[in-house]
């Protein structure tokens, strides 16, 4: 991102967030906190393609995403985005198998690989044998790992998480936490969005959110593989 910054107009203009500079590598994990109200959420959707600046450029994996139509952003996002959600989002009436398929079916994967690389993330994430469960059978933490599990298995460039422990209970949220440890030392590229300060912490690089402006608090000295350094903010 650069010089991003997103206005809402109406009766009383609001710029949520204001000229932005984030740069994050290809194999990072770093969080975005800030309080309610700071923007952070604003810049999950703009970080997600779920929103349009209003003005400066967003370049994501390669492709400047602000001359594309909403049909091929969508399609973009569904190649270079996994989005793991606080509130799940599974079916109830598919099976955890199904629902770990189902971005892959928005991006026209043929049935046979959808249920083969499905299958694989579940099985990454410690959940091969509840494949044929429903979502309303499980726990909150084995309902997370579908949601991790169906953004993993569309093979994104980057794995975006929005308050991803917000609805567990603090062991169950720690095991999550685990699990992005785990998924990081793999390369993924990992960003959370959180409130919590352990959540952040767990991270390599963490960035605040205040007043619609970025601050970066730090940035731990091992890095996972596959890191580089990334510019300031």
């Amino acid at each position: 991102m650069s010089g991003v910054s997103r206005r809402f107009d109406g009766a009383q203009p609001t710029v949520a967030i204001r000229s932005v500079d984030l740069t994050i590598e290809r194999g990072e994990y770093v969080s975005i906190t800030g309080r309610s109200g700071s923007g952070k959420s604003t810049l999950l959707n703009l970080l997600g393609l779920l929103d349009r600046p209003t003005s400066g450029c967003y370049e994501l994996d390669g492709v400047d995403v602000d001359g594309l139509s909403d049909r091929q952003r969508t399609r973009h996002r569904g190649r270079t985005i996994g989005l793991v959600f606080q509130a799940f989002h599974l079916l109830p009436t598919r099976s955890v198998l199904e629902n770990a398929e189902l971005a892959m079916t928005y991006q026209g994967v043929a049935s046979a690989e959808r249920a083969e690389r499905a299958a694989a993330a579940l099985r990454r994430v410690g959940l091969s044998h509840r494949l044929d469960a429903r979502p309303p059978t499980l726990s909150g933490g084995e309902r997370q790992r579908v949601a991790i599990a169906r953004a993993l298995a569309a093979e994104p460039s980057m794995l975006l998480a929005d308050e991803p422990t917000g609805n567990l209970d603090i062991v169950t949220g720690q095991s999550i936490l685990d699990l992005f440890d785990e998924l990081h030392h793999d390369g993924i590229t990992l960003v959370i969005v959180t409130h919590d300060s352990d959540v952040s912490a767990r991270a390599d690089r963490q960035v605040v959110v205040a007043d619609g402006q970025l601050h970066e608090v730090g940035t731990a000295p091992h890095p996972g593989p596959g890191h580089r350094h990334a510019a300031t903010l």
